[in-house]
């Protein structure tokens, strides 16, 4: 009889931040990453609340959330706070994702800068750094179906979540105080999960007890939105998270299992290179780099123009106008437009699909399926305080108003 192999440790899910192809540009480090995977803690450590005190002076609040147990302070005015207690949860384990490198973040993230640019000036980062400090949490059950939620707000180093004078915050009818940070935790779910049928849903914002709410005029704004009942602060299969200077999706250990893996991609890179296809003018052979070269523009990298498609090998010719606006004319069809590097989209996690990669996105030049560049070239994400805009999920490059994604054309070999 064989032996009981040791048991995998249960994954709930994991969170994958958009824009980053596969690590950070200067590497995965500790907890700050590109990718999270939230797994089943040895011992629970989620919280529920438990006693609410209503206090008069600033001093008795500090008492109450210095105790050592976790707490949410509202502070209403000068001269009331209300202080609701929260007491462990032997059923749930809780995950905090923020910008604080204190101990209780889980998960480090930084703003996100398009193009995957090298975030090198740590310190003007930080200081202009939209992100909270304490962003989110999610709290995740520790019995199937292991149903992930998502909070506004973490707790900090003395377990407090703190809601000054000037964070919206107000009493629900049934008597609980709930709260919004500056600003906000945005959540998106989308129709009929994370698969080929998949389409954006719609934004909505997360409350520090887990509400949902229409969103505010502006993320900063004083007025809450109006509360949605009809859902609910779960997260699904392909739910993006939005903390204001970096976006999450949302990754189920299911959905994972039924996602390509990274060997699965550079199964179809080797496959392509493999077609031997041809820069139809000057007749090399063109290969995508592999994976581990993949901010390297090589020799015999595939270039494309984005508003017809035709791949070349690289090539001076055919500026139109200004150099630096990168407008050229295609040799093949006399279709002026950008001229690009091609690069594979490595991050097998914001695919929807296990299709070849024929598509790109415009104007980044990142390369996937059919199915991912369409799903991503409709998704509308938080840009600022209150502008949307498409974006390629590998670079966070916002996508050209028209032709965001386009079909490649490769020439195969003459031979």
């Amino acid at each position: 009889m064989l032996s009981p192999t040791p048991e995998e440790p249960c994954k709930y899910g994991e969170l994958l931040v958009l824009g980053y192809n596969g690590a950070l540009p200067s590497g995965d480090r500790g907890r700050r990453k590109s990718r999270f995977a939230l797994y089943k803690r040895p011992k629970a450590n989620g919280v529920q609340p438990s006693t609410v005190h209503v206090l008069s002076t600033p001093q008795a609040s500090k008492a109450v959330s210095c105790k050592g147990q976790h707490s949410i302070s509202y502070t209403l005015s000068r001269n009331q706070t209300v202080v609701v207690e929260y007491i462990h949860d032997k059923d749930t384990d809780m995950f905090q994702v923020g910008r604080s490198t204190e101990s209780p973040i889980d998960f480090v993230v930084t703003d996100t800068l398009s193009g995957g640019q090298n975030d090198d000036d740590d310190d003007t980062q930080i200081t202009q750094s939209t992100i909270s400090r304490f962003a989110c949490r999610i709290v995740c059950d520790r019995n199937a179906p292991y149903t992930a939620r998502i909070f506004a707000a973490g707790f900090d180093s003395s377990k407090n979540i703190f809601l000054g004078e000037k964070a919206a915050k107000w009493k629900n009818p049934d008597g609980h105080m709930d709260g919004l940070t500056t600003n906000g935790v945005l959540v998106m779910h989308p129709r009929g999960g994370f698969t080929e049928e998949s389409k954006p849903g719609v934004w909505r914002e997360i409350s520090v007890c887990g509400d949902v709410y229409t969103l505010r005029e502006t993320r900063s704004a004083q007025q809450r939105g109006k509360l949605v009942e009809s859902e609910t602060n779960v997260l699904q299969d392909g739910s993006l998270v939005d903390l204001c200077g970096a976006t999450l999706l949302w990754r189920t250990a299911d959905g994972l299992l039924h996602t390509p893996t990274q060997k699965h991609i550079e199964a179809l890179r080797r496959e392509i290179n493999a077609a031997r296809p041809q820069c139809p003018v000057g007749l090399s052979t063109l290969a995508f780099p592999s994976i581990s070269r993949k901010e390297v523009v090589e020799e015999k990298q595939p270039w494309a123009y984005l508003t017809c498609g035709h791949v070349h090998g690289h090539h001076n010719w055919g500026h139109r106008g200004d150099a630096e606006a990168n407008e050229r004319e295609c040799p093949m069809c006399r279709t002026v437009g950008p001229y690009v590097p091609l690069w594979l989209g490595c991050e097998a996690g914001f695919y929807v699909d296990a299709g070849p990669p024929t598509h790109a996105f415009a104007p980044c030049g990142h390369v996937c399926s059919e199915k991912s560049a369409r799903y991503w070239s409709q998704i509308p994400l938080p840009h600022g305080t209150h502008a949307f805009h498409a974006a390629c999920p590998f670079c966070a490059t916002q996508l050209a108003a028209e032709h965001n994604c386009i079909k490649l054309i490769f020439q195969g070999p003459i031979d």
